[in-house]
């Protein structure tokens, strides 16, 4: 993706497009984390910001990746410091422009578009919670979002595309990477739940199989369909029989 920011007053060390840029310097989670530090204290815990009220015209790339695991990779290196992670979580926004998504960490007065490989949040905890009389699903990724399965929360199933180089082939250096060996494609069906924002969070392996566990899984028409009860609601999802 291109910078929206490389040609514009690129030489113009007083604009306040210029100055906002020097201060992003090469490493933009120094910028998030200064943000964060001048941020108004009043957020308690882990508050989500008002992001949809936020308008910033500064845009920029920051070399930051959410892989399909769920790790964060910034400049190449994995971010282990998770508190971190969580927080800068918070300011995680989705965009659509002519049919493409674009992600993007988002402060009042900037967005750093990062890279997502699969979806923003994972998923790793479930668990049956009572609440008034009722039981509900209640789902928490890894960067602290609590959700419970309902209307605005539903899962669905999609599929996913991994991709793995055979590098068996010539390995020429001078041949391009398209050229070496052969690129094999795997679709899995993996499972998803809405969040927030249009965010949505890849349910891991290990959650999933603790989910087909609290639910009731039933043969039909040669597709598995499990049934889960949240609240006083029943949703399904039928998967296809391998």
């Amino acid at each position: 993706m291109n910078d929206d920011n490389k040609n514009d007053n690129s030489n113009d060390k007083d604009s306040p497009k210029a100055t906002n840029d020097k201060a992003l310097g090469i490493n933009g989670i120094d910028a998030l984390s200064q943000y964060f530090k001048s941020a108004p204290s009043t957020r308690e815990g882990r508050a989500i910001p008002p992001l949809e009220n936020w308008h910033p015209e500064q845009v920029t790339d920051m070399d930051l990746t959410i892989k399909a695991n769920g790790e964060w990779w910034h400049e190449g290196g994995h971010m282990t410091r998770q508190s971190l992670v969580s927080l800068f979580a918070t300011i995680l926004w989705k965009e659509e422009n002519s049919g493409a998504v674009e992600y993007f960490l988002k402060t009042p007065v900037q967005k750093l578009r990062i890279q997502v490989e699969d979806a923003p949040l994972l998923i790793n905890d479930v668990g049956i919670v009572e609440d008034a009389g009722k039981r509900w699903l209640e789902f928490t990724t890894t960067t602290g979002d609590v959700v419970r399965l309902d209307a605005a929360h539903p899962i669905g199933l999609r599929a996913y595309s991994i991709k793995k180089a055979d590098n068996s082939g010539n390995s020429d250096k001078s041949k391009d990477k398209e050229d070496i060996g052969s690129i094999e494609s795997t679709t899995q069906m993996r499972p998803y739940m809405m969040v927030r924002n249009g965010l949505e969070a890849l349910i891991g392996r290990n959650a999933f199989y603790h989910l087909t566990e609290i639910g009731e899984l039933t043969e039909r028409d040669g597709e598995t369909i499990l049934t889960l009860q949240s609240g006083d609601n029943a949703y399904t999802l039928s998967m296809p029989s391998a």
